[in-house]
């Protein structure tokens, strides 16, 4: 199967792609970005793009599954504007050139709270675009509503340092209901989503799918090991 990421440089996004390239379900990852990764594989393509004007790459967008991590912070972003070209723009379109290209799935890196009812403008973006994207059609669509994500970023957060520190604590404390809120390392939603993707070069999707994967359910898809235990998350309930 053919996979393009997007967001390959983040922290998620480049452990997905580490897990892509050791599958041999996967024969080629593609992957634009604005500047050239480090990496040197077999079955890596970059290409190297103005984010703004990725329709003119369209031909990249032929693969069977899109995995999109791309995302930035209001901070890093420089303006809620900025953010929304990010979070919202680019990854629409690139929704709508993997459709239009004939891509089967799109895994999509959300997050807890996503709403496009949301007063928090962060959520409200998030859940916008998930929106969007299921009015896309796609055969598959598994939307990530992670939580805190632990693990080494290369731009070191603060606030998210703080809390790494205290979350194994808290999420002691999470349970129930509240589960959905615990922390989560990096690499688990990482291998959840290349997982996922795998699962869908054995078995082709019948009929349109449509899930939300929380914490319990993106363990779940991390640990499972054969196509058996993938299939049974299929059904999930989502909310």
């Amino acid at each position: 199967m053919k996979v393009l990421l997007l967001g390959a440089t983040g922290l998620t996004g480049g452990l997905v792609l580490t897990g892509l390239l050791a599958r041999d379900e996967v024969e080629l990852v593609v992957v634009p970005v604005r500047k050239a990764l480090e990496s040197v594989h077999g079955k890596l393509q970059q290409q190297e793009m103005d984010f703004d004007r990725m329709a003119d790459h369209a031909e990249l967008f032929k693969v069977d599954v899109i995995i999109c991590c791309l995302g930035t912070t209001i901070k890093k972003a420089g303006s809620q504007e900025q953010f929304r070209k990010v979070d919202y723009d680019y990854c629409l379109e690139a929704a709508e050139l993997g459709r239009a290209g004939g891509a089967g799935a799109f895994i999509l890196m959300s997050a807890i709270g996503s709403s496009s009812s949301s007063t928090i403008f962060y959520n409200r973006v998030k859940g916008e675009l998930e929106d969007a994207v299921k009015g896309l059609g796609y055969p598959y669509l598994s939307i990530y509503h992670p939580s805190l994500l632990l693990g080494d970023r290369p731009d070191h957060r603060l606030g998210e340092a703080i809390g790494a520190k205290a979350m194994p604590l808290i999420n002691r404390m999470l349970l129930g209901p509240l589960e959905k809120y615990r922390a989560i390392e990096a690499q688990t939603v990482a291998s959840a989503m290349v997982n996922e993707a795998c699962s869908l070069a054995a078995k082709p999707v019948a009929e349109q799918v449509v899930q939300v994967r929380q914490y319990e359910d993106i363990v779940a898809l991390a640990g499972a090991s054969a196509q058996g235990d993938i299939q049974e998350h299929h059904h999930h309930k989502t909310d």
